[in-house]
């Protein structure tokens, strides 16, 4: 099994949400094309789910890994969404234009073997190394994510912590939006998650609530966190999306602050973003997404640029960013 850290130089892997059709049509070609850069520039580690485009993002990943030595890389997927033979008209969402099949979502510990399984062959491998509880959480389930909480608490989490126990993956925990099913899953006695996948909850936009319990709790229990989606939906770098929903006013006026400090201080905001995010010490990874290959060489050259500590200075006294945050001062 691999350890993140025997695999990652700069602790930034790829997510591959986008390679799922997230938002747009991308072309096969395109998207194998991206993996291939991904690789050529350097990263190790290659997050995905089932849920991305039904299938899709898993099947372009494997397509191009499987040409590589599987012992060179680390990988992670995700269970809870299962995908069905049966299709339906997509509707509006973040996987329109991802393939027709219908998903049902299932936290049993059956299901969770099954979505395993599938998701080994899409791969095309024989193992996973990191396996994550896909989206139990208010955001995607409403209402109803405590009783899905609670089934994959019956469910998941005990076949995980088996797998783990018994070598077949290196971690397990959840992969979520919020912090508030991370922080609970830590509290649990038995069958508690080892690393967790924290998606727009630990960023250079956003992390006040982050760091109130779930941070300090990973650090204080030696649970890793991988932080995923650290542009927030794209949002601080200019797109249209702020955590997969339009970008509140508030937040489009922070950005707006950010980005004139960084041109004062010619810094790459996609470079503090990656940085700021990876030096807290309980992040194991960071793993940006992209659909288009030239940025995967940005992201590698964005981990190790310089920036000045006048910047974050900057950000601190406009009280841009928290004071309790750990900094990547050079």
């Amino acid at each position: 099994m691999a350890n993140l850290h025997d695999v990652l130089a700069n602790k930034i892997g790829f997510g591959t949400a986008p390679l799922g059709n997230m938002y747009r049509d991308i072309p096969g070609d395109e998207a194998l094309a991206t993996v291939e850069a991904a690789w050529n520039a350097g990263i190790r580690y290659f997050d995905t789910a089932p849920f991305y485009g039904a299938g899709l993002a898993e099947s372009r990943l494997g397509e191009v890994l499987s040409q590589y030595n599987r012992d060179e890389y680390a990988l992670s997927t995700k269970v809870g969404r299962l995908i069905l033979d049966e299709e339906e008209e997509k509707g509006e969402g973040l996987f329109t234009h991802g393939r027709s099949n219908r998903i049902a979502t299932d936290y049993t510990a059956d299901a969770t073997l099954r979505s395993i399984e599938e998701s080994l062959k899409r791969l095309k491998t024989d193992r996973l190394d990191f396996v994550f509880i896909h989206d139990t959480s208010r955001d995607f389930l409403g209402d109803e994510w405590i009783t899905k909480f609670d089934e994959a608490r019956t469910g998941a989490f005990r076949v995980l912590a088996r797998l783990q126990e018994e070598g077949v993956i290196s971690g397990w925990g959840l992969g979520v939006n919020t912090t508030e099913p991370i922080e609970l899953a830590m509290d649990m006695e038995q069958a508690a998650p080892t690393m967790n996948l924290s998606a727009t909850q630990y960023t250079l936009l956003q992390h006040e609530r982050a760091l109130q319990r779930m941070m300090p709790a990973a650090l204080d229990k030696g649970v890793g966190i991988v932080v995923g989606g650290p542009f927030n939906s794209g949002a601080l770098l200019g797109g249209d999306y702020f955590d997969y929903a339009e970008i509140p006013p508030a937040v489009k006026a922070r950005i707006d602050q950010m980005t004139a400090i960084a041109r004062r201080h010619n810094v790459s905001l996609k470079a503090a973003a990656l940085q700021f995010s990876t030096a807290h010490p309980a992040v194991a990874a960071v793993i940006p997404g992209s659909s288009r290959p030239e940025r995967l060489a940005e992201d590698m050259a964005a981990i190790t640029a310089r920036i000045p500590g006048a910047f974050w200075d900057e950000l601190l006294e406009n009280r841009l960013i928290s004071a309790q945050a750990p900094l990547p001062r050079s």
